[in-house]
């Protein structure tokens, strides 16, 4: 006769995600890490699209700096924030800031404005549809996130 296998317990305060690789202090460094190293390539990036292939200049370095703190910030607050969310608002929060994030990028480059329009709002719109979808489906039936 066939019989079920046992399940596991799962010790308080764990999630039933797996074995967890990092400590919780490497992941709380990691929170502040990653959006500020992720801020710091995307202002390398802006000031980098801005030069047009010139000369570099201490305005553009400045320029650079400005763009990787208001990133990292934006990105440090929609991670803290983001999870209190309803999963439409939280998927509308990512697509907006992706979407402006690439639309800013692509606008200081020589492109058009109605051109980097057309590519942050169709990021905006991917992203929004792809996180509405994985939030969506990692949720139980009370809105409650399963992951």
């Amino acid at each position: 006769m066939a019989h079920a296998a046992p399940r596991p317990q799962i010790m308080p305060g764990r999630r039933p995600g797996g074995t967890p690789v990092f400590s919780e202090r490497a992941h709380a460094v990691a929170k502040l890490a990653v959006p500020v190293v992720l801020g710091l390539v995307y202002g390398l990036w802006a000031a980098t699209n801005r030069r047009y292939g010139g000369p570099l200049t201490g305005w553009n370095v400045l320029f650079g700096f400005l763009t990787a703190l208001v990133f990292a910030v934006l990105c440090i607050a929609l991670l803290s924030v983001g999870p209190k969310l309803r999963r439409e608002v939280h998927a509308v929060a990512w697509g907006a800031f992706s979407g402006a994030a690439i639309g800013f990028l692509v606008s200081q480059s020589p492109m058009s404005v109605m051109e980097s329009a057309a590519v942050g709002v169709g990021v905006a719109a991917g992203v929004f549809a792809f996180l509405f979808y994985r939030y969506y489906t990692h949720e139980d039936a009370q809105g409650h996130r399963t992951d």
